[in-house]
């Protein structure tokens, strides 16, 4: 099957973790009816609260329960680790992020603001019992403390009960290399698929969906999509970067249902936003310069979301449900 996405060069391990300081941590549950998860993002190994990254938001379609958006929108930065999870498990994994902070600064909340946590989800209710409420704050405590530069892919984490275009969904990552005024920079992108339906997969171009889906079915999920770069870029800048992942969702066919929650998140880790300082000042790059930037998030979108599948293993949960891998799918119809 072609996997080519694009034609920037990929980053040497084709994560989001290729961007310096990135790292990112699992915690799956993975027993009978529970199909379920915790995946968590530190933007950098540094003091997360005083020394911010910049940041934007993009809601391409808003059926989601997603929290913190509002104040990256209004302040351009995040202040916290990215907890992905399941949609009614987000209250516990705001709870557990705040606490994680807590400890760690002893003035949040008395002389210092209070902490504003960005907790992103999908409803994985197909194959888990979400209305079990199985997350822990433990887990998530557990997915943050795994956080490293390799992580697995697919089934794993907040992705382990995740659904993409009809069939196995779950974690994706992927990198790009690009070039902008003579100088090299980096762009990573994080997914959880959990949307689609399955005769609009479309592979590398490919629509091999066509060839796949016995009968039209429409389809209800959401999509969370994180670029994260090291290039020099202003809050407004990421947030025309954000609005590139929706290119890469696109590719892969996807139409975006009215019952769905697509939400893009971009960051940079070149600038700070250093809350001890009173003047905050930072270069940023040229807006004419741009493109190499938006080609790469796009590729590195749309990778990321079939790399989701390609690296997931078939799943049965609740009641029986089960989702077939997009090897099993392809093997099925003789197409692998």
């Amino acid at each position: 099957m072609n996997d080519t996405f694009g034609i920037l060069p990929k980053g040497r391990r084709n994560l989001i973790t290729d961007v310096a300081g990135v790292s990112v941590g699992h915690c799956t549950l993975a027993h009978g009816a529970v199909q379920t998860g915790v995946t968590a993002l530190i933007p950098h190994q540094g003091d997360l609260f005083h020394d911010r990254c910049l940041a934007a938001a993009h809601v391409i379609n808003g059926f989601g329960k997603s929290m913190g958006l509002v104040q990256v929108q209004e302040l351009g930065c995040i202040e916290t680790p990215l907890i992905l999870t399941n949609t009614l498990s987000a209250g516990t994994a705001y709870t557990a992020c705040v606490r994680y902070m807590l400890e760690r600064n002893g003035q949040i909340g008395r002389e210092e603001s209070t902490v504003n946590p960005v907790i992103l989800e999908c409803n994985d209710g197909y194959l888990n019992d979400i209305r079990g409420l199985h997350v822990t704050e433990g887990d998530v405590r557990a997915a943050i403390d795994a956080a490293g530069e390799n992580f697995a892919l697919g089934a794993v984490g907040a992705g382990r009960g995740m659904s993409c275009y009809q069939l196995k969904g779950g974690i994706g990552s992927a990198s790009r290399v690009f070039e902008i005024g003579g100088q090299t920079y980096m762009l990573g992108a994080l997914v959880m698929t959990n949307f689609g339906t399955l005769v609009d997969l479309t592979i590398a171009g490919k629509p091999l969906g066509r060839s796949l889906a016995k009968t039209p079915e429409s389809a209800k999920g959401s999509c969370i999509m994180i670029l994260a770069t090291d290039a020099p870029l202003s809050s407004r800048q990421l947030a025309r970067l954000a609005r590139r992942a929706q290119s890469g969702l696109a590719r892969t066919g996807a139409v975006t249902e009215q019952g769905s929650g697509e939400i893009a998140l971009a960051f940079s880790t070149a600038n700070r936003i250093r809350t001890s300082e009173t003047m905050q000042s930072a270069a940023f790059l040229n807006d004419a310069g741009l493109d190499p930037v938006f080609r790469a998030g796009t590729e590195a979108a749309e990778e990321s979301i079939i790399r989701s599948m390609q690296e997931a293993e078939t799943v049965t949960g609740r009641d029986g449900h089960v989702r077939l891998s997009l090897q099993d799918a392809l093997k099925n119809a003789g197409l692998a």
